[in-house]
């Protein structure tokens, strides 16, 4: 008999990725408006993808199983 299969949690299959070496990969919030008054370094920070760690990532992988 085969095993049960586990459904994807939709909303962080769209927020989070799965690179290659298994790290968990999100985008940084706060950065699709009221961007004039931000500095330019900040905006350019908040372009860069975070990487999730430790319990964070554990949980995120329980919910993208299959990615």
């Amino acid at each position: 008999m085969p095993k049960n299969k586990v459904k994807t949690n939709r909303s962080a299959a769209k927020r989070f990725k799965l690179t290659g070496s298994g790290k968990v990969k999100r985008a940084r919030g706060g950065g699709s408006h009221l961007n004039v008054k931000k500095a330019r370094k900040r905006k350019r920070r908040l372009n860069t993808p975070e990487f999730l760690d430790g319990n964070a990532a554990r949980r995120i992988k329980t919910y993208v199983p299959y990615k």
